[in-house]
Order: C-alpha cells, then structure tokens, then sequence
C-alpha cells in the first residue's frame, strides 16, 4: 500500500501517517513494532533524543535491509541539547545512532526560553550541510511562531502539536495553513481518554471502522500528518488502515462540536 504524502514548503514530502515511538524503549517490542509497521506500509517513524531509542531505529533499518530513501526518518532536539553548540553536537549523535547520513526532518522538541533561537541557528546550519533535509518545530504556539520571523533564515516547514478531536487547535491551524507549515499531529488518540463518545461510537458503527479509526480519519481529512503511537500490531495495521472510507460532511461537523481543550500532554502556551 502507498500512502499519501503532503509536500512541504521546502519540496521534499512527507508521508501523512507515521508510527510514533515514545517510550518504546524494549529493544524486542521495538523490534516486534517496526517489524508489524513496516509489513502494514508505514515508512514514516519519528523518534527524538528524549525517547532514547534512536539507536533502536537504527539497528532495526540495518537488521531488515531496507532502502533508506524509501524511509522518512524524525527526530528531535531535547531540552538538555539546547544551545547552538549542543543541538550542533546532538544532530551528529542522532546521526550516530540512526546510522544513517541524514535525518529527514529534526524537530525542536519544546519552546525553550532565550536557547531556541541558537538551537534554531544550529538547526539551520546542519540542513545547510546536508545533515538535515528538513527542519521545523514541535509544541509551538503562534507567539512563538511569529517571534521565529524575527531570527530565523527559514521558517520552519512543520510544526509537531498534540492534535486531536477533543483538542483541535483551529487558530493555530489557520495560522499554519496560512503560513505554509505543515501540522502533525501527537497523540491523536489523546491517550485513549474519551474513548466511548457516543457521537464517535456512532459514526465507529456506521463506517464499520474503530473508534480510534475515526479520530485519525478525522484529522487525515484535515490535512495533518498522523503519529499514532502503538506496540500491538493488530492496532498498528488499524492505525494505517483509514483510507479506504470518508467522513461525511456532517459527521465533520458533529466533530468540530466535541472540541474541548483536552490536553493530554504538556501546554507550551504559558511559555514566554
């Protein structure tokens, strides 16, 4: 099965699903998990410093023989590796660890005050060098992106948020769409809280699709990049196989009523 990508503003695509991977740190459910995710068609994985498991991701690629141009491989900056000499040094550890010659998309993990704009320079730098292919933000919010006009060379062409239907983000949205950054979305199952709203029960029923099908149709519908995070390969076969149906225009709509705020991880909007 070929997925959809979307394109990114600098001209290289992204797929729109991929297999999101914190906290899996075992090395054989690791293993079990990539194995199952690239059987059902995912060749999208995004990793970060702070999962401490890109050295996984990269023996996995080795031990299956894959061809790394078919992969699209992510990873972020964490917090410690702030600072323009830091993220210099920990793109090359992550380089290290993948095994590989370039990353697809390296990420700031987080708006850390003052350190962002060196680690964004850093960032910059290692895209120039060819370490990067493209580079962007996660957990962002509007003031931070707009700040980013004030020092950065290049914007960034994703920006990664915890999205889902009870947290939809419409301004930050807008914002991204009109700006040409791409949003993908974490934790677009919400960490399975709400997981028996009956109008998503309902239109589960009426697709003959699970509950966490519909969320994730919902944002592919939106145009977002899905990570759903799964170890259980029945759950990540399902995860990939929503492209095969569409919501109706009025089920969109009922989902647009169910926002309500509900994050699940951290909230950068207090972040100055």
């Amino acid at each position: 099965m070929s997925l959809p990508s979307i394109k990114l503003s600098d001209g290289h695509e992204i797929p729109q699903v991929g297999l999101g991977l914190w906290q899996v740190k075992d090395a054989a459910a690791f293993n079990a998990a990539f194995k199952a995710a690239i059987d059902a068609g995912y060749r999208h994985f995004d990793s970060a410093q702070f999962y401490d498991n890109e050295d996984l991701l990269g023996a996995a690629v080795q031990q299956m023989g894959l061809n790394r141009e078919e992969l699209f491989i992510t990873s972020k900056v964490k917090l410690p590796n702030f600072g323009e000499k830091r993220t210099a040094s920990s793109v090359d550890g992550s380089l290290a660890k993948l095994q590989t010659s370039y990353i697809d998309l390296m990420l700031l993990h987080f708006p850390v005050t003052v350190l962002r704009r060196k680690s964004w320079r850093a960032l910059e730098d290692a895209k120039a060098a060819g370490k990067i292919r493209s580079i962007g933000v996660s957990n962002y919010t509007i003031k931070h992106l707009e700040e980013m006009k004030t020092y950065a060379r290049e914007m960034p062409v994703v920006n990664q948020v915890e999205l889902h239907v009870f947290l939809q983000q419409l301004e930050l949205l807008d914002y991204c769409r009109e700006h040409g950054i791409v949003v993908e979305a974490y934790s677009p199952l919400a960490h399975g809280k709400r997981m028996q709203d009956k109008v998503i029960t309902a239109m589960a029923e009426r697709h003959g699709k699970s509950y966490a099908q519909i969320m994730l149709r919902w944002a592919i519908e939106n145009s977002l990049v899905v990570l759903p995070k799964s170890i259980t390969p029945e759950r990540i076969q399902q995860n990939i196989d929503i492209f095969d149906f569409e919501l109706y225009p009025e089920e969109l709509q009922e989902i647009t009523k169910l926002n309500c705020n509900l994050r699940t991880c951290w909230d950068p909007n207090h972040v100055p």
